[in-house]
């Protein structure tokens, strides 16, 4: 869990403590499998995809972009990425992550 938060933190993005429940943003989280992260989006970027004419009232984009980076990062440093299977997360597997051109021999 802490090398995952840790190439997110490198990247650029801001991960929330998980006591930051209420606070929107980024968490990397244990699972039982590996770490879970998981986005949640403001208040106001929620009202704003609302009041949006046309729009769906839901931040879906927004979660499959950033997931999307997320995984863009984390998959060419050797992770594992799935998603949950309620959409709401991406799971990273629990396995040993080989540097570049190191296949564990």
């Amino acid at each position: 869990m802490s090398r995952v938060s840790s190439c997110l933190v490198q990247a650029g993005f801001q991960v929330l403590e998980d006591a930051d429940s209420g606070i929107p943003g980024l968490r990397v989280t244990e699972a039982s499998t590996g770490a879970l992260v998981s986005w949640t989006a403001s208040d106001g970027f929620t009202a704003l995809a609302r009041d949006q004419a046309g729009r769906a009232p839901s931040n879906d984009s927004l979660r499959v972009i950033v997931q999307a980076a997320v995984a863009g990062l984390l998959v060419p440093l050797g992770h594992t990425v799935t998603e949950t299977p309620d959409g709401g997360g991406l799971l990273m597997l629990a396995e040993t992550v080989f540097p570049r051109g190191d296949k564990g021999s």
